[in-house]
Order: structure tokens, then sequence, then C-alpha cells
């Protein structure tokens, strides 16, 4: 793993190359995203039906496209029984948490009679893409669809892709009804956005697209933007360590490998201010991928986009975390808790040694789903607030609207509204 040294080598290199690896995916496979969402746009099933054929190898038609009931039970009772306890209760910990989230409309009375407030509101249609093949993962399942049910939303569809037998993996469908989904279909990639987002015979529009997928999904997602919500473009997984000399090297490596396992797109960088610690972490690193399955993956994950970046003292090791704006952060260090407070941008933020970056992957409670490729500066977790809508709420007496009917008249007179400044006028003329 590379040991970049601030004191005498340039920190661009890293930044430029996180930057790269969050560029997005050439113009043909746009060219092909933009074909097939507006195929099944205009064609509805019957685009969907072939591309299901063509990328999955599924016959699919109106009859086998959405999973039956019989098929949820099935599914349930071939799953490992000891695992389907685990994500339940992991499912009770996600719920939990995101409760926690909850708004509530508010209503301020004025002494004039006015009313001004807020209502909050479901969205009313939610749908959640759940990868399948290698990529099925039931935690994933579990934290799209808990938060969209503890908003309230009525109707939560998933869409995951079928294997050549026109199956879904047991394990995903019992996730999904663990969490509460209401829908699931058997269509996956860009199609399956395509259907969620316009519509088709058998699946209804959504007004929100949540959930992970490979680059034909993130860009399927990019594009229907507007016509419904979205939770955001993911990229690839990343985790950034921050740690000093109290450190166990070991407890970083394993924690760094953890996430460079997921993916060669994957970044696994430790910030640190003791050169002794980032030499042991990266003998550590070293060793550990002999042991550990997943070897070429990791390899190629650290080999490019790992890092461990020695700094002069804490201040900077703030910097670089700031700047890097890391999806996971975990925070190894003898007083995590005061060095959180100088941390502003991280997705999710993991303090002291016994806080690993999979236990929020699995059973911590807060979300997973978070935001990647530096977006952490403006982007949150997924939440309840993802799923619900906010109306303002303006209920104004004659007193009250006699108070500032001169200022409004003023204001739409300053910008040509003539009409506005009339509609306000004439509730004052006798």
């Amino acid at each position: 793993m590379r040991i970049i040294n601030t004191a005498k080598d340039d920190i661009k290199t890293v930044m430029n190359t996180l930057k790269e690896r969050a560029s997005g995916g050439s113009p043909e496979i746009e060219r092909t995203v933009a074909q097939i969402l507006e195929d099944v746009k205009n064609r509805g099933d019957e685009a969907l039906f072939e591309y299901t054929a063509k990328f999955d190898g599924a016959a699919l038609d109106a009859d086998s496209i959405r999973v039956s009931e019989a098929e949820l039970t099935e599914a349930v009772a071939h799953t490992d029984p000891e695992l389907l306890k685990v994500m339940e209760r992991a499912a009770e910990r996600i719920r939990e948490y995101h409760e926690k989230q909850v708004r509530q409309s508010f209503f301020d009375t004025k002494e004039d009679g006015s009313i001004l407030g807020q209502r909050i509101t479901p969205i009313e249609r939610a749908g959640v893409y759940v990868p399948g093949g290698k990529a099925a993962y039931p935690s994933s399942t579990l934290m799209n669809i808990i938060p969209a049910k503890v908003a309230g939303v009525k109707d939560i569809c998933v869409c995951t892709p079928p294997g050549k037998d026109g199956k879904i993996s047991p394990v995903i469908l019992a996730a999904a009804r663990v969490a509460g989904a209401t829908e699931i279909y058997k269509a996956g990639g860009a199609q399956a956005i395509a259907a969620m987002a316009f519509g088709t015979q058998s699946i209804k529009k959504t007004d929100k697209i949540v959930g992970p997928g490979n680059i034909f999904v993130a860009l399927a997602k990019k594009a229907v933007y507007g016509n419904v919500s979205i939770d955001s473009v993911a990229g690839p997984s990343e985790v950034c360590v921050l740690a000093d000399g109290d450190a166990n090297p070991l407890y970083a490596a394993s924690d760094l490998l953890s996430q460079a396992e997921h993916d060669q797109m994957a970044s696994a960088i430790l910030v640190t201010t003791d050169t002794d610690l980032a030499s042991k972490t990266a003998e550590q690193i070293d060793a550990l991928m002999e042991q550990l399955p997943r070897q070429e993956i990791m390899k190629k994950s650290v080999d490019d986009y790992g890092f461990i970046i020695v700094t002069k003292d804490m201040d900077e090791a703030y910097e670089v975390v700031n700047s890097i704006a890391p999806e996971h952060l975990e925070i190894l260090t003898k007083d995590p808790w005061e060095n959180m407070t100088h941390i502003k941008h991280a997705g999710a933020i993991f303090l002291g040694q016994y806080s690993c970056e999979p236990l929020g992957d699995y059973m911590a409670g807060p979300n997973h789903v978070l935001p990647t490729n530096g977006t952490a500066r403006f982007f949150s977790p997924l939440s309840v607030d993802d799923f619900i809508k906010k109306s303002s709420v303006i209920a104004f007496s004659k007193q009250g609207l006699a108070a500032l009917h001169e200022d409004i008249e003023m204001f739409a007179r300053s910008e040509g509204l003539f009409a506005h400044e009339n509609s306000v006028a004439v509730r004052f003329k006798e």
C-alpha cells in the first residue's frame, strides 16, 4: 500500500486519483442506458420483458414478473433459520433508530388569528432497487425499505434481477419480507429503473427510486431524476481511518480491507500522524491479504486506490479527511470524541477501536446507504426524510393580511408584477 508523507509528497496525487475514480460511465454506456429508458417508456412491459430475456436470460411475462405470495413463503422456508433471526434482529435495530428521525407537522397561531405551519406527509409510492447475482445484499434490502416503512409510505415496490430460471435469491426475498416490502418484481438493470420511473402495464410508476446498482443502474437513476426523485448516484465504496500512535495496526488494516474487498474500485485510506503505525499497518495489510478470500479484488483496490497518508500533526490530518469527505470514517485515536469535533464532512463516523465499519453495515441501526465520492460535503445518509414531503400551510385573517398588504403591494410593484399587487389590494378597496 502506498505511503504518502505530506512533509515530502504532494497530497494532490491522492485527490486526483480519487477524482478520476469518481468519473462516470463512458458515452457508449450512457447511450445504451438512454435507449433502454426510452424503449421501456414507450413500449412498457413488452420492452421490459425483452431486456430481461436479453440481459438476465429469463423468460417472463405479465403473469410471472411479480413475485407471488407462494414464492415468498418458499423463499423464507429455504432461508437459514439462524440467518433469518439475524435479519429480524437487524431490522428491529434499524427500525428503532429510524423511528427517532420521524418529524411532526407544526402550526403556529399568531395573535391576529393568522396561522403558519408545515404539514409533513409521506410519498405515496417508493421504488427500491436491489442488486442481484454476486452482489445480492440482504442488508441493503433492509436499509432501503425500512426507512420508507417508518416514514409511512403505503406502497414499497422492490425490483431485483432474476436468474436464468426466473427466480430471485431466497435471502433477498426473505429480507424484503422482513423489511415490509409490499410488491417485488423480477426486473433488473436500467430497464427496472425505467419501469419504476415511467410505469409499465405490470409495474406502477413510483415517486422515488432508491438503492445501489451497477453503472447502468446508476446512470439510469441519474437520467430519470426529475421525472421521479432519487436518493443519489452511488459510487464505489470507501473507508478512511483516522489514527494516532495509540491505534492497533491489525485493527486498522482489517478495517481497510473490509472495504477493499467490496469492489476493485473501492478506496481504503489510512490518515495518521504516526510513521510507525503507517509501516506496521502496511505490513498487516500484506499479511492479511494472503489469508483472506477475494484477494484479487482487494489487491486491485489497494494498489489503485489505497493510500496511507502520514501528516505532520492532527490539524493537518483533519484537513486531509475533510478534503476526502469519506463515505465511512473510523477514528482510532486516544480521544475519538474530541477528534470528531474537527470533522466536517463524512457520511458515517465510527468512534473507537470496537466501532468497526462492518458494525454499521449490518447491525448498529443507522443507515448504511451513504454519500460516496466526496459528496458527504453536501449529502446525508438515507433516512426517513428521504420518504416524506413538506407542505407549507398559510392561513391569514383579514387583520393579519391588513398588517402586511402595503408591504406586499410595494414588493410586487418593484418587480413589475401588477396583478400580484392587485390581488392583495382588491381586498382592501371599498
